[in-house]
C-alpha cells in the first residue's frame, strides 16, 4: 500500500518502537515481502526470513532483533513486527464500514444490472455493460471492469487468510488491499475472492471461471484463463496467459503456472508448472510421466502374487 511520504522518526512514533537510520528516512509505502519496493516498509519475525527481508527492495524493516543495518536501509526494532504491522494498516487505512446496500461512494457504469440483494462497498468502481447476479457481496475499494458478469453469492475482497499462532488465540494480520477484476471476466456461482493482504489480487482479461471456486490473497492470474468448478488458489501464486484447470485442483502458495500450461482434474500442484505443459495428480508432475508411474503402482500387486506364487 502507498502512503504520503513519512519520516521513519514518524513511523517507529506510531509502533512505540526503536529504530535505526536517519530521523527523515522516507517510507512511501508498506508491503509483503513477495511485493516489496524501493521505499517499503516490510516486516519479518522469524531468523529464518531475515535474510530474504534484509536483502529485498525495501528499504526499511520492522524486526525482533537488533542486527546490522544494510547501507542505505533503516530498521524499526520492535518485539511483535506481526502486530507493529497490523498497527500501520490500521493507522493509515482505518476501517470505514458502509451500512447501505451500495454505498454512496461506489461507482456504477452504465448499463449495469445490480440484481436485489447485492451489496457494494465503499470506494468500489464497476465499469460498463456487467450484471452482478443476486447476492453478490463486493467489498471495499474493488474494481470490476467493463462487461464482468458475475453469478449469484459470490464474495469479491474478503480478507486473506493469514493468521499468526498466539498461546491464547490466533491474530489476524490486517489486509488493505483489494481486488482487481479486469473487462470481460465471467464468474459463476459461489465464487470467493481474498483482497490483497497489502496490495492487488488481479484477475485478467477474458478470464472465465466456473462455480464454487476460491481465489486467495495476491493471487495474480493472467488473460484468457479456464477454471473449472471446485478449484483453490492459495496465497500469492501467479498464473499465466491461456492457462486451463480442470475441476477440483488445489495449487499450494507462492507457485508459479506458466503461460498456456493445463492442469487435470483433481490435480495438486505444489510446484512451479512450465509454460505450455500439461500437469496431473497429486503431487501433480507432467502428465505423461505419472501416468506411467500411476501404470506401474497398478502392476504391483500382479508382481506380488507372482513373487509369492514362488
Amino acid at each position: 500500500m502507498q502512503i504520503n511520504p513519512t519520516t521513519l522518526k514518524d513511523i517507529a512514533a506510531i509502533i512505540n518502537a526503536t529504530y535505526v537510520g536517519n530521523d527523515h528516512h522516507l517510507i512511501t509505502g508498506f508491503n509483503e515481502i513477495h511485493r516489496v519496493v524501493k521505499g517499503d516498509i516490510v516486516f519479518v519475525d522469524h531468523p529464518k526470513y531475515y535474510d530474504k527481508a534484509l536483502q529485498s527492495a525495501a528499504t526499511t524493516i520492522i524486526i525482533n532483533k537488533e542486527v546490522a543495518c544494510p547501507e542505505g536501509k533503516a530498521l524499526i526494532i520492535h518485539n511483535e513486527p506481526f502486530t507493529a504491522f497490523n498497527q500501520l494498516t490500521q493507522h493509515f487505512q482505518p476501517k470505514h464500514y458502509s451500512t447501505q446496500a451500495i454505498s454512496t461512494t461506489a461507482s456504477i457504469g452504465k448499463n449495469t444490472v445490480i440484481m436485489p440483494g447485492c451489496f457494494i462497498g465503499n470506494n468500489v468502481v464497476i465499469g460498463d455493460n456487467c450484471v452482478l447476479h443476486p447476492n453478490v457481496i463486493v467489498y471495499d475499494n474493488c474494481q470490476i471492469g467493463n462487461n464482468v458478469v458475475i453469478h449469484a453469492g459470490t464474495i469479491i475482497g474478503s480478507d486473506a487468510f493469514y493468521f499468526k499462532n498466539r498461546k491464547t488465540h490466533f491474530e489476524q494480520l490486517q489486509t488493505c488491499g483489494n481486488v482487481i477484476i479486469k473487462d470481460n471476466v465471467h464468474i459463476g456461482a459461489n465464487c470467493t475472492f481474498d483482497k490483497g493482504v497489502t496490495s492487488d489480487t488481479i484477475i485478467g482479461k477474458g478470464t472465465i471461471m466456473d462455480n464454487q471456486i476460491h481465489i486467495a490473497h495476491d493471487v495474480v492470474i493472467g488473460d484468457m484463463c479456464l477454471f473449472a468448478a471446485q478449484i483453490a488458489i492459495a496465497g500469492c501464486c501467479t498464473i499465466g496467459n491461456n492457462v486451463t484447470f480442470w475441476g477440483q485442483v488445489g495449487v499450494s502458495s507462492d507457485i508459479t503456472i506458466g503461460d498456456g500450461a493445463v492442469i487435470q482434474a483433481q490435480s495438486g500442484v505444489g510446484e512451479n508448472v512450465p509454460a505450455g505443459k500439461t500437469f496431473f495428480g497429486s503431487p501433480a508432475s507432467e502428465a505423461r510421466a505419472k501416468m506411467r508411474e500411476v501404470f506401474a503402482v497398478k502392476q504391483l500387486p500382479s508382481l506380488i502374487h507372482k513373487l509369492y506364487d514362488k
